[in-house]
């Protein structure tokens, strides 16, 4: 049977009717940027997360560009980021004027090797990016041992894995700092762009309200240089009703991601490894193939739907070329990249699609 790769229609569809009828109430009070929808999505974020503050901005991208703004992270500072990312990652520091200095990724978890990352400090260092790769949680307790040993926050790009924890706590509460994305194919999706930053400290937590808002926290007495990262009415009503969803959808993502893990027995593919006490929330389920062009050749007979994430790794875009990055510099996160594929993964998917995935790969070769 065909099985797509992704199909937000399905939950969209389902949603509709709640959805467009809190549209209307966001129309009758004019709440079109910022306003009371939106606080109440903050408060509900700050549950969720258990956090102090949920800063809500209009994309993902800008929420990990105003956290590090708040952090004073400026031009000559060198910033922590994992090559095997999505390159928002990267473009932070690179708004600021910082450099991004690039970090290989373990080869079982393919999140950042803490390692690595501590060669990578030198004294320009200001900050480091840890990213929860698909929705599985970095090696947390590594990364904040090396951060702390040398003095340095830590930021975590939660954009893929919200929802997701590392022993007691959820991940995106380790860091001073953590940024998530609702663009609308993540686990939590706006109707459209939208994105958060998270904090406990109220001074970072103040002033990134400051500046999302023009630099001002009363109107038009601006004390600060600021953006207009507000968001909309409309994303704070669809996400607040979608968020009451979220817990249900992650468990029929672990529904699907252990089926593929026990039942796929293809000797050519591997996958992601979880990080040891942590339980992934899988925004992506990623395998390596070592005959790939053979394997999508066969998936696209069998109409089986799938992905790339990411096809070039960070320090081999043509955007970062002035680095002077070669092939080789990070062999894992290369090998990822020439060998990765995405697997169907959403929570709509019924039982017959997954066993239809499962059945293509156990047939290949």
């Amino acid at each position: 049977m065909k099985v797509p790769f992704f199909d937000l229609k399905r939950q969209t569809q389902a949603l509709k009717k709640e959805v467009l009828s809190k549209f209307e109430e966001v129309i009758d009070n004019t709440a079109f940027t910022g306003g009371p929808f939106v606080e109440e999505l903050e408060g509900k974020l700050q549950t969720y997360l258990d956090v102090n503050h949920a800063i809500a901005v209009n994309n993902g991208t800008n929420a990990l560009y105003l956290a590090l703004a708040a952090l004073g992270i400026k031009p000559g500072d060198e910033v922590i980021v994992p090559a095997n990312t999505f390159v928002a990652t990267a473009w932070a520091p690179s708004y600021l004027g910082a450099t991004p200095v690039f970090v290989d990724c373990d080869e079982n978890t393919w999140n950042i090797c803490p390692q690595k990352l501590e060669k990578a400090i030198t004294p320009k260092t200001k900050l480091i990016m840890a990213v929860h790769l698909y929705g599985q949680v970095a090696d947390l307790d590594a990364i904040m041992n090396v951060a702390n040993k040398h003095g340095i926050p830590v930021i975590e790009d939660n954009a893929q894995a919200l929802g997701a924890s590392y022993k007691d706590r959820k991940a995106g509460t380790y860091g001073v700092i953590s940024c998530t994305s609702f663009y609308p194919g993540k686990n939590l999706g706006a109707w459209g762009e939208a994105g958060a930053a998270f904090t406990n400290d109220e001074k970072l937590a103040a002033k990134m309200r400051m500046l999302r808002n023009h630099g001002c926290e009363q109107r038009y007495h601006h004390d600060l240089v600021g953006y207009n990262m507000r968001m909309s009415g409309f994303q704070g009503v669809a996400l607040s009703i979608k968020l009451d969803h979220l817990d249900g959808w992650i468990e029929k993502r672990q529904h699907i991601a252990n089926r593929y893990r026990s039942e796929i027995k293809c000797k050519h593919i591997t996958w992601q490894q979880a990080q040891e006490n942590s339980d992934s929330v899988y925004h992506l389920f990623v395998i390596t193939a070592d005959k790939k062009e053979a394997l999508l050749e066969h998936m696209k007979a069998k109409e089986v739907g799938y992905a790339f994430h990411y096809p070039i790794p960070c320090h081999l875009q043509k955007a970062y070329q002035f680095l002077n990055h070669k092939v080789g510099d990070m062999p894992n996160s290369e090998y990822l990249a020439n060998h990765c594929v995405s697997l169907p993964m959403f929570p709509e998917m019924t039982d017959e699609e997954i066993s239809s995935v499962i059945h293509c790969l156990n047939n290949f070769l």
